[in-house]
């Protein structure tokens, strides 16, 4: 099916339904529990750390269910894999050089860019950039009272 990724309900709510298109009714809804971390991720430190900082600010949104465990994985496998090759980057260069070929770009910047690519399009599931965000409004503690409910408050009193 080609076009555009629907956009999570969710986020829709979030964003305020900026289409104004009915929002759907059957979604499924899954079980909202903080997912644990999965023990292959804690051996590695960068990726336990971001799990840790984010999973918890994305269940507080309501963006974070438990099947949602796997893409956060990704994203964090991913993050890690970003930070190990930058790490490297830093200490041996950007440019490598032999003997046979000469100087070329270090083989770890194309590992960088790739895992830059998943990890942005990750965050855009989870509303993680900053345009998204920017378009996002968060739940009060108060709801907004319509006019309409006003009115009907003050006709029944």
């Amino acid at each position: 099916m080609a076009g555009r990724k629907r956009k999570p309900t969710v986020l829709k709510l979030l964003e305020g339904n900026t289409g104004h298109r009915p929002l759907p009714k059957d979604e499924p809804k899954p079980k909202e529990d903080l997912p644990e971390c999965p023990e292959y991720l804690k051996d590695d430190e960068f990726a336990f750390n971001e799990w840790n900082r984010i999973a918890p600010e994305l269940y507080r949104l309501g963006l974070l269910t438990v099947i949602d465990q796997i893409a956060l994985e990704l994203y964090c496998s991913q993050y890690s894999v970003y930070r190990q090759a930058t790490k490297i980057m830093n200490t041996d260069g950007l440019i490598t050089t032999n003997i046979r070929n000469g100087d070329k770009a270090n083989p770890v910047t194309t590992m960088a860019r790739e895992s830059a690519k998943i990890i942005k399009s990750l965050c855009a599931e989870f509303g993680l950039t900053p345009s998204s965000r920017s378009r996002m409004n968060t739940p009060s503690d108060k709801p907004d009272e319509s006019p309409m409910s006003k009115l009907w408050k003050q006709k029944r009193a």
